[in-house]
């Protein structure tokens, strides 16, 4: 599929972007506070209204130490959402009304090509909406009153957003599997691509982000065709300096989506860090399959024992993807580097393997057999019979008596148990518990 249009909210810190965020997805992800730049981190979810979805990106997230430094990077930010974004919404402060830094960001999106809808927030009541006519005179259209806060008008606002953005459409790539390879900037992913072409088909220096966009390198190794997706996100522009990891969120949503397999690359001496548990949750939003490449693992000293305990130190820190597979690289001499090709086919082939319900429900009375589930208020709670839906990601469906009653520990225990027995390395798996149908 095309992938899902990305809404970029943009605007000068506290006219509450994240607040309007949080509304529009439902869930509080994104911290919100009165003093400006409390954002610490990008973010991201996946929306919904009527039907169409899209990706709802809040571009706050730094913690600023001076004004200039406030203006320069809400500046920044703004480039990348005209550049990157098939919508921006530029979020205003009805309260206060137009200022410097408004206009200024105005005339950029003036000179873009790019849809934008003038959200003038915080009008409150009727004072406050009739002053969100002061944001005609920034020249990109009609200013939509809403408050973020109480909800007031986000509705409207939301069928304003999905009549303007395009028509998703599908694509068919019979035959390849996309690798996305993603992970954070100067990590070796444009090394690692050059390798398994055999060329110098992308940029490498040293200078994290030397790649402006996405790239798609078509291989061919041991007869099997596989699609490269690098996603090393942005070239040095002084524009965008500041907000690199803005704009490789951006590029690794759309890249994510296109994916059949996502390879996680890491530093092998800096080990895990939050940007690259970032990176997995990403990956993991769009219930991706993956696997971890440790790259530049020739810079680290070793003995007998030491992938075991470099394995063990990672899944210590992630416990939620203590299911992914990790392989041990040197992209720089291509050591073991084609061994991710090998380990991403496995990974795909269990992601579309199905079982069969007559298998499945030999599982779920054997998984039963070994540890029932307790029982809750004296209700004891019985399996009938189990289903595999869907593929890719697997999905699971079980019938029981009391489904609502099932506690999270024994349906941890159920994933855990497909995966020992079925294999399911690198693939995330959905559970769902429901209650026999009436005849």
């Amino acid at each position: 599929m095309k992938p899902l249009p990305i809404v970029a909210i943009i605007g000068r810190p506290n006219v509450g972007k994240s607040t309007f965020f949080n509304r529009v997805l439902r869930q509080r992800l994104a911290v919100v506070d009165d003093k400006p730049g409390v954002t610490r981190d990008r973010l991201y979810g996946l929306a919904d209204w009527s039907g169409r979805e899209f990706h709802l990106v809040d571009t706050g997230g730094f913690i600023p130490d001076s004004d200039d430094l406030i203006n320069r990077l809400v500046r920044e930010q703004a480039e990348i959402a005209i550049d990157e974004a098939d919508l921006v919404l530029f979020m205003v402060d009805s309260r206060v009304g137009p200022t410097d830094l408004d206009e200024d960001i105005a005339r950029r999106l003036q000179r873009s090509d790019r849809p934008v809808v003038v959200v003038a927030n915080k009008s409150d009541n009727e004072i406050y909406r009739l002053e969100a006519n002061a944001f005609y005179r920034l020249g990109l259209g009609e200013p939509i009153d809403v408050a973020a806060l109480t909800g007031y008008n986000i509705g409207d606002l939301l069928d304003i957003v999905i009549g303007k953005l395009p028509e998703t459409e599908y694509v068919e790539e019979e035959g390849k599997l996309k690798i996305a390879v993603i992970g954070r900037p100067n990590v070796g992913k444009s090394s690692f691509v050059n390798f398994l072409c055999g060329k110098e088909r992308l940029i490498v220096t040293d200078i994290p982000g030397t790649t402006r966009d996405s790239i798609d390198t078509e291989i061919v190794f041991q007869g099997e065709k596989y699609i490269l997706i690098d996603t090393a996100g942005l070239r040095r522009k002084s524009k965008v300096k500041e907000s690199l990891e803005f704009y490789t969120t951006l590029r690794t949503l759309r890249s994510l989506e296109r994916c059949d397999v996502a390879a996680v690359i890491i530093e092998a001496d800096e080990g895990l860090m939050h940007q690259d548990i970032q990176v997995l949750e990403q990956a993991h939003l769009f219930r991706k399959s993956m696997l971890l490449v440790v790259n530049k693992w020739d810079l680290v000293e070793k003995d007998t024992d030491t992938v075991r305990e470099y394995e063990l130190s990672i899944k210590k820190k992630i416990p939620t993807f203590s299911y992914l597979p990790m392989v041990f690289i040197s992209a720089l001499t291509g050591k073991r580097s084609v061994n991710v090709l090998k380990l991403c086919k496995q990974v795909h082939e269990r992601q579309i393997k199905r079982i069969q319900t007559a298998e499945m429900n030999r599982f779920i009375e054997e998984t039963v057999r070994r540890r029932h589930p307790a029982a809750v208020k004296g209700k004891h709670i019985k399996f009938f019979y189990a289903t595999q839906t869907e593929i890719s990601p697997p999905t699971f469906v079980f019938f029981c008596n009391y489904p609502k009653l099932l506690q999270k520990q024994y349906i941890r225990y159920i994933e855990n148990r497909l995966r020992e027995t079925y294999d399911f390395e690198g693939v995330p798996i959905r559970l769902k518990v429901k209650p026999r149908a009436r005849k």
